[in-house]
């Protein structure tokens, strides 16, 4: 086997502020359909195909659920708020959405 063949192929997304969070919600909707990953990290595709590729965007707890390799980060936790409680909001795992405490208002003046 060469090295190209070995290789790990594995993509981490980061997303910060707001567009790139609204962005990022809106790929990880389409990935997750393309895959057959419901809302919660489940598979409920029907095609091999659709798990065969999975592990380049998700990571596979010991439960069998898939998790996004995404961090998402915002200086405002109202942005983050909606993925958290929208219908991706179980898919990400959590302590990979990374909020400010202070804010943004303001910030080109500090």
């Amino acid at each position: 086997q060469t090295n190209k063949e070995k290789m790990v192929r594995e993509v981490v997304s980061f997303h910060a502020g707001q567009c790139g969070n609204q962005i990022g919600k809106e790929f990880w909707g389409i990935v997750s359909n393309e895959h057959g990953i419901n809302e919660t990290g489940t598979y409920t595709g029907d095609k091999d195909e659709q798990l065969e590729r999975a592990y380049v965007f998700y990571s596979e707890t010991s439960s069998g659920k898939y998790v996004p390799r995404a961090i998402q980060t915002d200086l405002e936790v109202g942005v983050l708020d909606v993925i958290r409680k929208g219908n991706l909001g179980g898919l990400f795992k959590p302590s990979n959405l990374v909020a400010g405490t202070s804010g943004a208002g303001n910030n080109w003046a500090k």
